[in-house]
């Protein structure tokens, strides 16, 4: 696995004054680390998820992790903290196996952080081979004081305001950690402080950190302006339903790919990719539950790219997708229809590999239409999807 993310949520949470780790203290009745996560299962590429938390919470912070991240819990793992931050993001990074070649260092106290921060820092550490933090403009005007004088107007056009996730070469900040010879702020001090290059890659304003009342009073309102969703959207509870619905004919020609699963000496399905019905009636689904369109218009047959192409490719890009807008899938569930290949030994392998890619829990049914229509006919094969959606 080529990258990875630190989750540091060690800290203490002494300004929020509510006397529990920040990282278990409620934003709209989801706790911090929890959303912190979602984001993180969310992406287009599977990415090794370290969580640094306190010792006192270490199975606390286990169940969170596994209620999140669902199927790719495999991809996980919790560790305890240091002494401060800088011990933290030690500890994080003294687990990455050597095949991680970039890590990505974040504050679960920034529990709003998009997907699309994520990925964005992780594309520009792989073109630049240095150093990428998030961040904004500052706006305000900002004066240099003296106690309570002021000294000066202090230029704000050179000045950003820097965020988290920050990202590096795993090697590299690795080796800055070990010749850290004072504690830095964030983690691109210390890179820069042995010599690393840092660049700048554009923020968000929800990626803001909780650290008074104030900003959980704030993180709140934004979750519940999310929760209220656009006009014309279905939600159950910021949840929201999409369906989706696929057909093909069989072709003996083929090689028979259902539910991202191999069935040898079964008869394939015709399409301009490999005709995976089940894969596609979800790629279906979690288009639909986002309102971004269907299978057709974002993956059409006019674009070479996808001729011959797996549904895992389908079913990636609409999660992607739905990251862009801000969205995680939080369940699917797939009816298929058809007389073969039978799927009931294998339901619960392909519900694990489905779920690996939706990156939330798939579950997975068949029947028959007892001899009726082209399915019971055996002339192809059907399948019903419905994929629940959330904000991230």
């Amino acid at each position: 696995m080529g990258r990875a993310v630190v989750v540091v949520a060690a800290g203490s949470g002494t300004r929020l004054g509510l006397g529990t780790a920040k990282a278990f203290v409620p934003v709209a009745g989801e706790l911090v680390l929890a959303r912190a996560l979602a984001p993180l299962f969310a992406l287009s590429t599977p990415t090794l998820v370290v969580v640094v938390a306190p010792a006192s919470h270490l199975d606390a912070c286990r169940d969170v992790v596994a209620s999140v991240a669902g199927a790719a819990v495999a991809y996980t793992a919790v560790v305890a903290g240091g002494a401060d931050r800088h011990g933290s993001v030690q500890a994080g990074l003294d687990v990455l196996p050597d095949s991680v070649d970039t890590v990505l260092v974040h504050d679960a106290a920034r529990c709003l952080t998009p997907s699309s921060q994520f990925e964005r820092v992780f594309t520009a550490v792989s073109a630049s081979g240095g150093g990428v933090v998030p961040a904004l403009p500052v706006t305000d005007t900002v004066k240099r004081v003296d106690g309570d004088h002021v000294v000066e107007t202090v230029d704000r056009s050179a000045l950003v305001g820097v965020q988290t996730p920050q990202g590096f070469p795993l090697a590299a900040l690795r080796d800055a950690y070990r010749r850290s010879a004072r504690p830095e702020t964030d983690d691109a001090g210390v890179f820069q402080a042995a010599g690393g290059t840092v660049l700048v890659v554009p923020g968000d304003a929800d990626a803001f950190k909780i650290t008074t009342p104030w900003d959980l009073g704030r993180a709140e309102s934004i979750v519940r302006a999310r929760t209220a969703g656009p006009v014309g959207t279905t939600r159950v509870e910021g949840t929201r339903i999409g369906l989706g619905v696929d057909v093909h004919a069989f072709d003996p020609a083929s090689a028979c790919r259902v539910g991202l699963l191999d069935f040898p000496g079964e008869p394939g399905l015709s399409g301009h990719s490999d005709g995976d019905a089940v894969a596609h009636a979800v790629c279906d689904a979690l288009l639909s539950a986002g309102g971004l369109g269907d299978i057709g218009g974002r993956f059409g047959t006019a674009d070479p790219r996808y001729a011959g192409a797996g549904g895992d490719v389908f079913v990636r890009g609409a999660v992607s997708l739905l990251a862009e807008a801000g969205l995680v899938p939080v369940s699917v569930t797939v009816q298929v229809i058809g007389n073969r290949p039978r799927i009931g030994a294998r339901r619960a392998e392909m519900q694990d590999a489905l779920a690996a890619v939706v990156g939330a829990p798939v579950a997975v049914s068949g029947t028959t239409t007892d001899g009726l229509g082209f399915t019971g006919r055996g002339e192809g094969l059907a399948a019903i999807a419905t994929a629940l959606v959330r904000p991230a």
